[in-house]
């Protein structure tokens, strides 16, 4: 007697047809990928930067909720409010052919420059006054205990150079 199985055969996976969940991340996953913590994408989702599904308590994260935490995480970490970065955000949902949100990117990237322009300006008029100060007390310092003291202090090397 020959043994049937009781379940037919399972037809072969058609490995072409994405799943449903291709794409979807836990936050363990998302976290690790973009190098920050559980809080933090907590934290964006509270701002209403993005919106993972949920699945009881979990959070799913898609492919777009992980496109726009690296926007959002590029943005901070060129000096970008979190409210710009929301502004910048809308407008790519609102307008899909990108002009208008280019638009004011370019003009936020204008603002931000011309402040890390006034910065970097204000730094090295602060670090020039410094090293002034630096030398004039090195040589106070040396007029007061002798040269020999005055060389015991920080070398040219450990001074920093404006610009360097």
């Amino acid at each position: 007697m020959i043994d049937t199985p009781t379940n037919p055969p399972m037809p072969p996976a058609d490995t072409d047809t994405p799943s449903p969940l291709d794409g979807l991340q836990g936050i363990q996953d998302v976290a690790r990928q973009l190098g920050v913590t559980h809080r933090t994408l907590r934290f964006y989702e509270d701002k209403g930067l993005i919106e993972p599904a949920r699945v009881g308590n979990t959070r799913i994260y898609s492919h777009r909720d992980v496109a726009r935490m690296q926007l959002i995480l590029r943005g901070k970490r060129l000096g970008f409010t979190i409210r710009e970065i929301k502004e910048f955000l809308d407008l790519y949902d609102v307008d899909p052919t990108q002009v208008e949100q280019l638009h004011h990117l370019v003009a936020h990237i204008r603002s931000r420059l011309r402040k890390l322009e006034s910065q970097h300006s204000a730094l090295l008029k602060t670090m020039t006054e410094l090293q002034a100060m630096e030398g004039e007390a090195l040589t106070r310092i040396g007029e007061l205990t002798g040269a020999a003291a005055a060389r015991e202090g920080p070398t040219k090397r450990d001074v920093i150079t404006p610009g360097r």
